[in-house]
């Protein structure tokens, strides 16, 4: 889920950007001190939840989220409690007063991902359905078809795709935990931090290591247990 923090407070701010950090299906794709650069955001990017402070200069929460046409899922994060009415009113995901503990945040945050799985099952084809997504590249935005891809490698803030059509990989602007939602499970799966594979390009499978062909990619520690188990299933 690609979501935007909204508080005018720095520290508040930063404690939000940490949070967001321990929730492997949130993006953060931007934090603003105020309404109106999140604004600007929203017009660039789709974004499916705000975490949203309310007592802002210049706009409240509150009239911000009252703007919008085509509202996201919304955490209301504020210092009053007596908002809460109006933001209930509003239809948002929660309402949490600060000072917000980690585990209350984390309910709020799997509560706002069980809505948002709800409304795109409804209103979107499933990844499984899908054949490609589209990811940006300068001002284009590039198909990437699911079947042509072999593996996505992780560079710190780009990733490299790896396909079978193309002699070079493709070079974008991204990382593997922003691309990874709009992969099928049953296609592809997670051998390291740093690296995303077809399944149908799996040619071997060793203890640590897997291959695509000739080229032998490292597994985790942490994803051992995965790729065994499709191993068993898969291969």
């Amino acid at each position: 889920m690609k979501c935007i923090a909204i508080d005018d407070e720095p520290l508040a701010l930063k404690l939000l950007e940490d949070n967001i950090k321990h929730l492997p299906y949130l993006h953060l794709v931007a934090s603003c001190r105020n309404v109106f650069d999140a604004m600007q955001v929203m017009q660039q990017h789709q974004i499916d939840l705000l975490f949203c402070d309310i007592q802002m200069p210049g706009l409240t929460g509150l009239q911000f989220v009252s703007s919008l046409e085509k509202k996201p899922l919304v955490i209301f994060i504020t210092a009053y409690k007596q908002y809460a009415l109006e933001g209930f009113d509003l239809a948002v995901a929660d309402y949490l007063v600060k000072p917000v503990s980690l585990e209350l945040f984390i309910k709020a945050c799997n509560r706002a991902k069980e809505l948002y799985d709800l409304k795109t099952n409804k209103t979107q084809p499933s990844a499984q359905q899908q054949d490609y997504f589209f990811l940006n590249a300068d001002y284009s935005q590039v198909k990437i078809v699911f079947d042509d891809i072999m593996w996505i490698e992780g560079l710190r803030d780009y990733i490299k795709i790896h396909l079978k059509t193309a002699t070079k990989p493709l070079l974008f602007r991204s990382s593997l935990k922003a691309v990874e939602p709009e992969l099928s499970p049953t296609k592809f799966i997670r051998i390291h931090k740093s690296y995303i594979v077809s399944i149908k390009s799996i040619t071997a499978v060793r203890k640590t290591s897997l291959f695509i062909n000739e080229m032998e990619l490292p597994i985790g520690e942490t994803f051992r247990d995965a790729v065994e188990k499709m191993v068993r299933k898969e291969l």
